[in-house]
């Protein structure tokens, strides 16, 4: 497949080339100054035709600036975008109370502080509310945001536009010092953390934060608990030879505390900021990976079968549409930039939603009753009467978890059922995803202008993560950062 792509050395616009070869799916391409490059880009092929089929084009939620440069240069967004925000990111500071080799965001050590003002920040979550439809999530993000004078206030500020979901994305610091802040953040609105969590042993932290943190994540969970903080997700970055062999141990931490772990979303490191490219050859790990290395640490519980990309859910979207007669978030992100599934825990025993739910069945459904829904009242009275027999065909109630109502569960995901049966879902279902963030050497622009995360900036604009980390990044911060005085370093 023809695509284009970055040269690593330039950031110039290239053609490159996505190919199989030995049962993965590879990228080349070549630089006329710099040479050719190639990396790894699904290092499983059958799961990349598998995930292939759910490719949607959507449409930006707003569009904010014009085509001329071109894709990445024009962002955002800009008319050739394909998905509006999904999740928002705003970073709060480049300031840190870390120094990780892995930075992407090269937090710290730039000579500038970069913190968008408290107007500013109204002025991008405003920005973002305004999108059709309205952005839905946002999460904080840095540098490290716990740090940012004022936080509590910021969150609050994001309950009072209208975020339903407010996240931060965080090192588990400042959590893990005080239960206080913790119940602050919980009373201020904040709905999940998502915490950086490498390992269940100290030596994945030495070699990608370069010092042993895993005490600090501990008690930054303990802390979350005990302040009323009741989602946390962990986060960890995927490196192999690093932490690879951890992913089972990791969902099985999860699980065990899963009364305030409400899911694991891994993210393989991508190869920009502080990290060391000269690693990128042996490092290199992608979605399938991760997905193969929980199927063998969990002995086959969680088969690769369980998972599915992102935009495979788009038809809950079209459904609800149709039957509130609401824009709705379509999920129209590009296929290969992640995969997710939701698993019980019985007995010991992980048991992943695909094991008691035919979920492609009930997608197909989804699909046909929008349809009919759209046609005419009398096909939305025929799709009311007829949804819960409907979504029975699709559920094996004696493989299901004890306590789960399979057909309530569904109907409340669809917005039209009974909260309660929703909450309970969500309290036993343990999320796990993975995201993979591209850099320089596996970057495609046609995943560019399927992203669905997008960062919120001080100039009002709305820019796909990639895009922003690879390009954008530090012409962004300079442009609204001040020179960084040692007195504001010391304090943190």
């Amino acid at each position: 497949m023809k695509t284009k792509s970055l040269c690593p050395e330039c950031l110039g616009v290239i053609d490159a080339e996505v190919y199989e070869a030995d049962g993965r799916i590879l990228i080349k391409k070549k630089c006329e100054q710099h040479g050719d490059f190639d990396d790894v880009y699904w290092s499983d092929a059958s799961l990349y035709y598998k995930f292939s089929k759910w490719r949607y084009d959507g449409k930006a939620g707003i569009t904010l600036t014009k085509t001329d440069k071109g894709c990445p240069f024009d962002c955002g967004l800009c008319p050739e975008h394909k998905s509006s925000t999904a999740l928002a990111i705003i970073d709060l500071t480049n300031r840190c109370n870390q120094h990780c080799p892995t930075c992407f965001a090269n937090a710290a050590v730039t000579g500038y502080l970069y913190e968008p003002t408290m107007e500013q920040l109204r002025e991008m979550m405003i920005l973002l509310r305004s999108e059709t439809p309205p952005c839905p999530a946002v999460q904080f993000a840095g540098g490290e945001p716990t740090i940012r004078e004022g936080f509590v206030d910021i969150v609050k500020m994001a309950r009072e536009l209208g975020f339903a979901h407010i996240q931060v994305a965080t090192n588990g610091i400042a959590l893990a010092k005080s239960e206080e802040f913790c119940h602050q953040l919980a009373e201020a609105g904040l709905h999940t953390v998502y915490l950086q969590f490498d390992g269940v042993t100290e030596e994945p932290y030495k070699k990608l934060r370069g010092i042993p943190a895993l005490k600090t994540k501990l008690k930054a969970i303990e802390s979350c608990r005990r302040g009323g903080l009741k989602s946390v997700v962990l986060v960890p970055t995927l490196m192999r030879g690093v932490n690879d062999e951890q992913m089972g141990d990791i969902v099985r931490f999860a699980a065990e505390n899963l009364d305030i772990v409400k899911g694991v979303n891994a993210q393989p490191i991508a190869f920009e900021g502080r990290v060391d490219e000269s690693e990128r050859k042996k490092g290199r790990i992608t979605i399938p990976d991760f997905i193969n290395l929980l199927e063998e640490q969990t002995e086959g519980e969680i088969p690769k079968e369980s998972f599915y990309p992102v935009p495979f859910v788009l038809p809950v979207s079209y459904f609800v549409e149709a039957w509130k007669k609401a824009p709705q978030l379509e999920f129209t992100v590009h296929p290969h930039c992640g995969a997710a599934t939701y698993v019980f825990v019985e007995n010991g025993r992980f048991i992943p939603i695909t094991e008691f739910i035919d979920v492609e069945g009930v997608m197909e459904f989804l699909l046909d009753a929008a349809d009919e829904i759209n046609k005419s009242r009398i096909g939305k009275i025929r799709a009311i009467t007829g949804l819960a027999s409907a979504l029975k065909r699709f559920i094996d109630k004696d493989k299901a978890p004890e306590g789960i109502d399979s057909v309530t569960s569904l109907s409340s995901i669809l917005g039209i059922g009974n909260r309660e049966a929703l909450a309970e879902f969500h309290r036993k279902a343990l999320f796990i995803g993975a995201m993979h963030f591209q850099d320089a050497y596996n970057f495609d622009l046609e995943r560019v202008k399927r992203c669905g995360i997008h960062y919120a900036t001080p100039d009002l604009r709305i820019i796909p993560f990639c895009s922003y980390n690879a390009i954008h990044r530090p012409s962004v911060e300079k442009s609204f950062s001040v020179p960084l005085h040692k007195p504001r370093l010391e304090s943190v």
